[in-house]
Protein backbone atom coordinates (compact mmCIF):
# COMPACT_ATOMS: atom_id res chain seq x y z
CA UNK A 1 0.00 0.00 0.00
CA UNK A 2 1.06 3.55 -0.66
CA UNK A 3 1.73 5.44 2.51
CA UNK A 4 -0.98 8.20 1.54
CA UNK A 5 -3.26 5.47 1.72
CA UNK A 6 -1.92 4.24 5.01
CA UNK A 7 -2.20 7.44 6.49
CA UNK A 8 -5.57 8.29 5.53
CA UNK A 9 -6.89 4.95 6.86
CA UNK A 10 -4.71 5.63 10.33
CA UNK A 11 -5.87 9.20 10.08
CA UNK A 12 -9.97 7.76 9.55
CA UNK A 13 -9.45 5.10 12.46
CA UNK A 14 -8.03 8.12 14.95
CA UNK A 15 -11.49 9.16 15.91
CA UNK A 16 -13.65 7.07 18.39
CA UNK A 17 -17.47 7.28 16.11
CA UNK A 18 -15.23 6.32 13.16
CA UNK A 19 -13.64 3.66 14.74
CA UNK A 20 -16.58 2.31 16.74
CA UNK A 21 -18.15 2.46 12.85
CA UNK A 22 -15.74 0.25 11.37
CA UNK A 23 -15.24 -2.36 14.25
CA UNK A 24 -19.41 -2.55 13.84
CA UNK A 25 -18.71 -3.40 10.08
CA UNK A 26 -15.97 -5.99 10.24
CA UNK A 27 -18.55 -7.96 12.57
CA UNK A 28 -21.58 -7.73 10.83
CA UNK A 29 -18.87 -9.01 8.01
CA UNK A 30 -19.61 -8.67 4.39
CA UNK A 31 -22.51 -7.78 4.39
CA UNK A 32 -22.56 -4.85 5.97
CA UNK A 33 -25.47 -2.54 7.76
CA UNK A 34 -27.61 -0.09 6.44
CA UNK A 35 -26.99 3.17 7.84
CA UNK A 36 -29.89 3.34 10.59
CA UNK A 37 -28.87 0.08 11.82
CA UNK A 38 -25.53 1.67 12.72
CA UNK A 39 -26.56 4.83 14.20
CA UNK A 40 -29.10 2.44 16.78
CA UNK A 41 -26.54 -0.11 17.57
CA UNK A 42 -23.84 2.31 18.25
CA UNK A 43 -25.77 5.19 19.52
CA UNK A 44 -24.87 7.95 17.37
CA UNK A 45 -27.32 10.64 15.48
CA UNK A 46 -27.68 9.92 12.15
CA UNK A 47 -26.34 13.09 10.50
CA UNK A 48 -22.57 12.42 12.70
CA UNK A 49 -23.30 8.91 11.29
CA UNK A 50 -23.30 9.47 7.67
CA UNK A 51 -20.11 12.18 8.31
CA UNK A 52 -18.00 9.63 10.19
CA UNK A 53 -19.23 7.26 7.49
CA UNK A 54 -18.26 9.15 4.90
CA UNK A 55 -15.03 9.95 6.24
CA UNK A 56 -14.19 5.67 5.87
CA UNK A 57 -15.12 5.60 2.61
CA UNK A 58 -12.91 8.32 1.53
CA UNK A 59 -10.09 6.54 3.66
CA UNK A 60 -11.03 3.23 1.44
CA UNK A 61 -11.92 1.35 4.79
CA UNK A 62 -15.80 0.95 4.01
CA UNK A 63 -17.68 0.84 1.06
CA UNK A 64 -21.42 1.89 0.53
CA UNK A 65 -23.99 1.52 -1.57
CA UNK A 66 -27.72 2.70 -2.49
CA UNK A 67 -30.60 0.54 -2.12
CA UNK A 68 -33.36 2.82 -2.78
CA UNK A 69 -34.05 5.13 0.39
CA UNK A 70 -31.12 3.38 2.46
CA UNK A 71 -27.03 3.20 2.61
CA UNK A 72 -25.54 0.03 3.12
CA UNK A 73 -22.12 0.34 4.50
CA UNK A 74 -19.72 -2.70 4.20
CA UNK A 75 -15.86 -2.79 5.50
CA UNK A 76 -13.10 -3.13 3.16
CA UNK A 77 -11.81 -5.88 4.17
CA UNK A 78 -8.79 -5.89 1.33
CA UNK A 79 -7.91 -2.22 2.90
CA UNK A 80 -8.00 -3.71 6.23
CA UNK A 81 -5.97 -6.36 5.81
CA UNK A 82 -3.33 -4.42 3.38
CA UNK A 83 -3.03 -1.99 6.30
CA UNK A 84 -2.15 -4.84 8.94
CA UNK A 85 -0.19 -6.10 6.60
CA UNK A 86 1.60 -2.71 6.36
CA UNK A 87 1.87 -2.07 9.62
CA UNK A 88 3.44 -5.68 10.38
CA UNK A 89 6.03 -5.80 7.61
CA UNK A 90 6.97 -2.12 8.07
CA UNK A 91 6.84 -1.59 11.37
CA UNK A 92 7.57 -5.28 13.30
CA UNK A 93 9.87 -5.88 10.40
CA UNK A 94 7.71 -8.59 9.26
CA UNK A 95 8.14 -10.62 12.69
CA UNK A 96 4.13 -10.86 13.90
CA UNK A 97 5.48 -12.53 17.13
CA UNK A 98 7.89 -8.74 17.54
CA UNK A 99 4.79 -7.01 17.98
CA UNK A 100 3.00 -9.16 19.96
CA UNK A 101 5.36 -10.98 22.07
CA UNK A 102 3.79 -13.49 25.10
CA UNK A 103 1.59 -12.00 27.83
CA UNK A 104 3.14 -12.33 31.05
CA UNK A 105 1.06 -13.90 34.15
CA UNK A 106 -0.46 -11.85 36.59
CA UNK A 107 0.42 -14.43 39.13
CA UNK A 108 3.30 -13.29 41.01
CA UNK A 109 6.03 -15.66 40.63
CA UNK A 110 6.77 -18.48 43.48
CA UNK A 111 10.04 -18.67 45.27
CA UNK A 112 11.93 -21.89 45.59
CA UNK A 113 12.55 -23.08 48.86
Amino acid sequence: MKEDTILAALGALAQRSRLAIFRYLVEMGHEGAVAGQIAEALGIASTALTFHAKELVIAGLVRSEQQGRYVRYTANFEAMNGLVAYLTENCCRGDLAACCPPKRSSKPARKKT
